[in-house]
């Protein structure tokens, strides 16, 4: 009886209040600082207090879909002085062109992650020039207009727009308008270009070496009209496989020989009036670089005839430790050979006629070559590149700096024109000289840079093609200067 008196009393026991959400608390009543009803009723205080607070504050406007893991605001603002001219312009009146501007270039976007292994950018800039993103002060282009701060060009276009997949780590894919994912240089692609397509990569690491294929569907332009079906858009197909081999601690070697072509050049209905599918000559007439809507006999745009073998190569090293860090170096350069150089140099002299080529008996068939040879050298930490750098602004670290120097020979038939860097040497063949960058980082964020270059013919009995609008209308270019001061503000 005894033994079921207690189990009942035992039962009928208040349960142990749980123990305090705040050990603080818990703490101060074991100490018996405070009782259990006095704890509790500052914890339902203090919960009070929070719910109130958490109440006033405004509701945010700004949602982000749930696919969207990662958002990065990116981009740079630009301000540039510049000079370019030209010499010894035959038969053009006056003899000598000079350019002198004050330009500034905006580019702005948004670039992250979204899920399932899927990744995408969108970038905005100024200039609906595909080559360069730069507007100058003072341009009124507005007919009539004589007002300060013309708008007219303060225009801003839609310079990359793409989805990227990388469901493994060994390949990924993207498609859009994209900055360009190919191993290169500005001597076969200017570093302003966002090719817009499809791209694949493979890759894969054995060790000390990164192997890597690329492989790119790129519209180069539709110049299908309205009845044409299917379409017969001009593609550029490139093949591409590389590998980076790291040679200890401060070595590499890189090297990625590049085969590229065209395909659906032209329209079956006449083509488009700006010459890409009529043959390429090169020529200027009396000075002047034009294209005829009737014979193209002076055609500077046309992508026939080219089936590019391409191998760009860098080999990275330590130079030494200093009292103001390491000192990088890199050797670099890039070759390029036409397969169907010779055919090209046929159809311009064809096209052309005699009166396109004073001096000239035949065509010349083993211009059909390009190279670039450089050396860098800067501090350690910024990635660099052929178009990567402080020189190019596409990285900067308070106090470090670059120096590139590099010689650069352009054949007449060697490659598209309508590709190669417009600032060295003004987008065009038939020239050769040298380039030279110097850039230092202020801060994180702002670049000082200067470059300088110059050019001249490879062949005087020729004309130096090419179409660029920053020196318009003269064709041969000879004594080529340009002078470039930036100071870039990176975000």
């Amino acid at each position: 009886m005894l033994i079921i008196l207690t189990l009942n009393a035992r039962a009928q026991t208040t349960p142990a209040s749980p123990p305090p959400e705040n050990p603080l608390v818990g703490v101060l009543i074991k100490k018996g600082i405070l009782t259990e009803d006095e704890a509790k009723q500052i914890e339902a205080e203090t919960a009070a207090e929070q719910t109130n607070a958490t109440s006033n504050l405004p509701i945010s406007k700004w949602k982000m879909s749930d696919a969207i893991k990662s958002m990065q605001l990116f981009g740079d603002l630009r301000f540039r002085y510049e000079y370019r001219g030209v010499d010894n312009v035959p038969g053009a009146t006056p003899d000598t062109y000079e350019r002198e501007r004050f330009r500034y270039a905006l580019r702005i976007g948004l670039r992250g992650d979204l899920v399932d292994d899927v990744n995408y950018g969108i970038r905005l800039e100024t200039s609906s020039n595909p080559r360069s993103p730069w507007s100058t002060f003072g341009n009124n282009t507005t007919s009539g207009s004589v007002s300060p701060s013309d708008k007219s060009q303060s225009s801003i276009y839609i310079g990359q727009a793409y989805l990227g997949w990388h469901p493994t780590d060994w390949y990924e894919m993207t498609v859009g308008r994209m900055p360009m994912p190919l191993y290169t240089t500005p001597m076969v692609w200017d570093s302003d270009i966002n090719p817009e397509g499809a791209f694949e990569k493979f890759k894969y690491t054995i060790d000390n070496v990164d192997l890597f294929v690329d492989f790119g569907q790129w519209d180069y332009q539709d110049p299908s009209q309205a009845t044409e079906i299917p379409s017969s858009d001009t593609f550029l197909l490139t093949w591409q496989a590389g590998a980076n081999v790291r040679i200890g601690k401060d070595m590499s070697v890189k090297i990625a020989p590049m085969l590229y072509t065209y395909t659906g050049i032209g329209s079956t209905n006449g083509g488009s009036a700006n010459g890409l599918n009529k043959p390429y000559t090169g020529q200027g007439s009396a000075g002047v670089n034009v294209n005829y809507p009737g014979g193209y006999a002076y055609n500077q745009n046309g992508i026939n005839d080219l089936l590019i073998l391409e191998v760009p190569a860098e080999f990275d090293f330590k130079i030494r430790e200093t009292p103001l860090g390491t000192l990088q170096g890199r050797i670099f350069g890039d070759f390029a050979y036409n397969l169907n150089g010779a055919d090209r140099a046929r159809a311009a002299y064809q096209a052309g006629g005699p009166g396109a080529f004073p001096g000239v008996n035949g065509p010349e068939t083993d211009q059909v070559k390009a190279y670039q040879i450089g050396i860098g050298i800067g501090s350690a930490g910024p990635v660099y590149g052929p178009t990567q750098g402080l020189v190019y602004g596409s990285t900067s670290k308070k106090n470090t700096w670059e120096a590139r120097f590099y010689w650069q020979h352009i054949e007449q038939y060697a490659l598209d024109v309508n590709l190669i860097d417009s600032d060295f040497f003004e987008g065009r063949a038939n020239l050769q000289g040298f380039y030279s960058a110097f850039a230092y980082s202020f801060t994180d964020d702002i670049i000082g840079t200067i470059r300088f270059g110059h050019a001249n013919p490879i062949q005087n009995n020729l004309g130096t093609g090419g179409n660029n609008l920053d020196i318009p209308g003269i064709n041969p270019i000879k004594n080529y200067n340009v002078l470039q001061l930036d100071l870039t503000w990176r975000f």
